[in-house]
């Protein structure tokens, strides 16, 4: 019992030591001093932290991409788009295909013509592919940059001219709107020649315009997918939409819009169709489905 209460008072005595005044093993001036220690170490490495930041952020531009050497080429992307790629609908069935409409319809809202109507916001950049649009460099003082409009009907049989219009799911001839995603300062550039274009795509070549194509990803779906109409500002992307100068300076742009149906698919057959996008700058890789390129499965039931 002794020896436990020994025990007992060398701990206590540890804790408080009311003979030194000293908690812990130090009196009340070391510990001030060892905060006052760790105080400034921190506050030092708090502001070499804070430096270096701010030096960085000296070098970085408000509107301009510091390294864009190892930007990959922009992405194809399309709406209606599934987390499975697969668009799966029966034209008989509004409710196996109402998102798909859904999305198309949000996506052609900012499109419609009551929303591009302020003119010191938008301006028509002419009704066929021109040349690129240039608006001055991304680091001058021109301030916000004017958007080209971009004309719903352009899209056609896809445009969606009322509210009720179901972009021809309900006839079972399927509307996507495909774009190229935005890279900030990036000019597309078309491709030089017929060479670098499939045969059977080789007629959609035209100055100023980036081409698109789809086809059968399989060869034993070549009979069964039918027609392939593509609308748009000639059909691709053209040129006088780019380039792109960001959020802060172009906050009111427009991609381009090139809407693409199908005409009479097999139905009950799943087929698989990829879309390619066509230009001298614009790559492909077979570890990103969407850049410069997208395959879905389309499966229309009946």
């Amino acid at each position: 019992m002794p020896a436990n209460k020994d025990g007992d008072g060398g701990w206590k005595r540890f804790l408080w030591n009311s003979e030194k005044k000293e908690f812990l093993g130090r009196t009340g001036g070391s510990w001030f001093k060892i905060f006052i220690f760790y105080v400034i170490f921190y506050g030092c490495l708090a502001g070499i932290f804070i430096g270096t930041i701010q030096a960085m952020l000296l070098t970085l531009s408000n509107y301009k991409p510091t390294y864009q050497d190892r930007v990959a080429p922009p992405g194809l992307s399309h709406t209606p788009r599934s987390d499975k790629a697969e668009i799966s609908f029966n034209p008989n069935d509004e409710k196996s295909y109402r998102t798909y409409v859904d999305h198309i319809q949000d996506l052609l809202g900012p499109y419609s013509d009551g929303n591009q109507t302020d003119i010191t916001k938008y301006e028509d950049c002419g009704e066929t592919p021109d040349e690129y649009k240039n608006r001055g460099d991304l680091e001058s003082d021109m301030g916000v940059r004017k958007a080209c409009r971009f004309k719903r009907a352009w899209l056609g049989a896809c445009a969606g001219k009322t509210n009720e219009d179901t972009f021809g799911f309900e006839d079972g001839n399927p509307c996507l709107i495909v774009k190229l995603n935005r890279i900030v300062n990036f000019r597309p550039r078309p491709p030089a020649s017929n060479a670098s274009l499939p045969a059977a795509a080789q007629g959609y070549l035209k100055p100023n315009l980036i081409p698109i194509y789809c086809t059968n990803k399989k060869e034993d779906d070549a009979k069964k997918i039918g027609e392939i109409k593509y609308f748009g500002l000639g059909n691709g992307f053209p040129l006088q939409y780019y380039p792109y100068y960001g959020k802060l300076l172009h906050p009111q742009y427009l991609q381009p819009l090139v809407a693409i149906q199908f005409i009479n698919v097999t139905r009950n057959e799943e087929l698989r169709i990829e879309c390619k996008v066509y230009g001298e700058n614009i790559g492909y890789s077979e570890k990103d489905r969407y850049q410069g390129r997208f395959d879905l499965k389309l499966l229309i039931k009946s």
